[in-house]
């Protein structure tokens, strides 16, 4: 059990808790463990990063506050037009696959940007991944291109295979929160490698509530890049 770790803000199932750990990584692991859920299932924001001490003496644990979100399911006329659609292109595409529809939970799926996420799963299916995604960024592209020319001003849709939107905004946020410890331990800005938009979002979010850092995109076009530095 974390048990000392994590302290919960109501009695039976909670919704929102703080936890502490000897960093915001750990603290945030120690916080999932006590409400047995994933990462995408919480909201995170960081009360303190905590600090070590001097020889192991006065230091204080990182904390942070995790809340549970919900979703509703996606339906609807143009939910089915887009899952049609995506269908239709892996037929044409010769691929065996199988399309499901989910809100988006998560910044990795474009929560507050895209009307509903289309999983696609089956088997070797990395050919429709691409390099850094490009593939399916480009399916996605394709997809809401055709959906928009039939209804014109409806939100977006996300397209994910296998997972891969997840596993790479786990990446990112483990990054972004181990080059924020390096930043607040040296007190020097951070510049990421350059990446697309929506995984610069992804950064930006992660460390938003942050108190002790800051981000900001610097460079032009696809050299576009995330730099952290700390909060003046």
């Amino acid at each position: 059990m974390v048990g000392d770790d994590v302290s919960e803000e109501e009695e039976g199932e909670p919704e929102s808790l703080e936890a502490k750990g000897k960093n915001v990584e750990e603290a945030i692991e120690n916080g999932l463990i006590d409400l047995e859920v994933e990462r995408r299932e919480v909201d995170v924001e960081v009360l303190s990063e905590g600090r070590a001490g001097l020889f192991g003496i006065g230091g204080e644990p990182a904390r942070v506050r995790l809340t549970v979100v919900s979703y509703e399911e996606p339906a609807g006329e143009v939910v089915e037009f887009a899952l049609d659609t995506l269908e239709e292109l892996l037929e044409l595409m010769d691929l065996e696959a199988e399309v499901t529809v989910r809100a988006p939970e998560t910044p990795g799926d474009g929560l507050g940007l895209v009307k509903a996420v289309l999983d696609v799963t089956g088997e070797d299916l990395g050919v429709l991944i691409g390099r850094r995604g490009g593939t399916m960024a480009a399916l996605q592209y394709i997809v809401n291109l055709v959906v928009s020319r039939r209804y014109k001003g409806e939100a977006p849709f996300s397209v994910d295979v296998e997972g891969y939107r997840r596993r790479r905004e786990q990446t990112l946020e483990d990054m972004a929160f181990r080059m924020a410890d390096r930043v607040r331990e040296s007190g020097r800005p951070v510049t990421l490698e350059a990446m697309p938009a929506y995984e610069r979002r992804i950064v930006h979010l992660t460390l938003s509530k942050d108190p002790t850092v800051g981000t900001a995109s610097v460079g032009e076009g696809d050299s576009r890049k995330v730099r952290i530095s700390v909060r003046e």
